[in-house]
């Protein structure tokens, strides 16, 4: 359902700061969606948003996941006339591997490659991998850990 179940400190940093929000929030579809911090970190919110609509769609498929993917969907789509439209343009698409630009609030512009592995045995989980694109952005996110900055997540959420 796309929950985001574990991360690291990186992750914390260049993404969100997962362990200060409620366990309900830590999805990426609700985030993508109602977050305008996260929408605004996208160089390309449309066809970001688009992509991990249409991701997220194969992926529930192939879960079996079902119920609780018309269950979200329905809350997004009543959240957000973006995701409604998205969602009823019934695209399906698979992921991989990519890359990734976000906008980070401290840091600028950050390139990440990205790579998705489903588990074995566990049709219901995946895991995303990011890793910097370039030694550029590798440097950066470095030093960022090192300096345990945080992306900061909304006070509306806490």
């Amino acid at each position: 359902m796309w929950d985001v179940l574990a991360w690291n400190q990186a992750a914390s940093t260049v993404l969100s700061d997962y362990g200060q929000m409620p366990v309900r929030e830590r999805n990426v579809l609700r985030r993508m969606f109602l977050d305008p911090a996260v929408r605004e970190a996208q160089l390309d919110w449309e066809s970001v948003a688009s992509f991990i609509v249409a991701v997220f769609r194969a992926d529930a498929a192939r879960a079996g996941a079902s119920d609780g993917m018309h269950v979200l969907a329905e809350e997004l789509c009543n959240a957000s006339s973006d995701f409604e439209r998205m969602w009823r343009n019934n695209a399906v698409q698979q992921s991989g591997e990519g890359i990734k630009h976000v906008r980070h609030r401290t840091a600028g512009l950050l390139a990440l490659e990205y790579s998705t592995f489903l588990v074995e045995g566990r049709p219901d989980l995946a895991m995303l991998v990011y890793n910097p694109a370039d030694s550029e952005t590798a440097i950066v996110i470095k030093a960022l850990v090192e300096a345990q900055v945080r992306w900061p997540v909304d006070d509306a959420q806490d």
